[in-house]
């Protein structure tokens, strides 16, 4: 009895001292587990490459040559053409985050998006009464479309590792495939295993 005593305590603060513990912090908080790409590096990318692009001579052309009016941007494909998983539509939305929040462009539904609301157009022009339906044929086309690419390169070394990432992305005429802006973003992390660790 004496042993099952024994062996059942030492089972209960093993079970005890080997579980987990959960903390929530701000969302923005930079939490760099690992070298891969992650979060933070989403938000940062984005917000400094759409600032980046906001502040080039392009949107003044468009708008003197338009009477003033807001450009229409569209994102279009961003390949991954890194080693690892990156939620590429997480990435996406926080550049649409950053290109809507600006308040100086229109942002136009992605090609799955506008499929969504065609469809539901469409049963409305069945199912709904004339004065609340949406009227089909009024869709806004996009002036611009923002393309890019993520790209990785390892340096491993002795007890050391370097990775680094580069976001190149382009901004083009949909009318005349004029690229009005290219912008590129890079991003450097230094590992350090053992004896190396800081």
């Amino acid at each position: 009895m004496k042993k099952f005593a024994v062996l059942f305590l030492a089972v209960a603060i093993l079970a005890c001292s080997s579980g987990k513990t959960v903390t929530r912090i701000d969302a923005t908080t930079t939490t760099d587990f690992s070298e891969g790409w992650n979060d933070t590096d989403s938000r940062q990318v984005a917000n400094e490459m759409i600032q980046d692009c906001l502040s080039r001579r392009w949107i003044g052309e468009h708008r003197a040559a338009s009477g003033g009016g807001d450009p229409a941007v569209i994102v279009g494909p961003i390949r991954n053409k890194t080693m690892e998983h990156i939620a590429m539509d997480t990435f996406v939305k926080d550049i649409e985050r950053e290109f809507i929040n600006s308040g100086l462009v229109r942002m136009v539904a992605s090609q799955e998006e506008r499929g969504n609301i065609r469809g539901e157009r469409d049963d409305q022009a069945h199912w709904a009464s004339e004065e609340t339906a949406k009227a089909m044929g009024r869709e806004l086309g996009a002036d611009y479309m923002l393309t890019g690419v993520i790209s990785q390169i390892d340096d491993p070394g002795s007890g050391k590792k370097a990775v680094f990432f580069q976001t190149d992305m382009t901004l083009i005429s949909i009318e005349t495939n004029e690229k009005v802006w290219l912008g590129t973003k890079k991003i450097k992390k230094v590992v350090a295993r053992g004896r190396y660790s800081p």
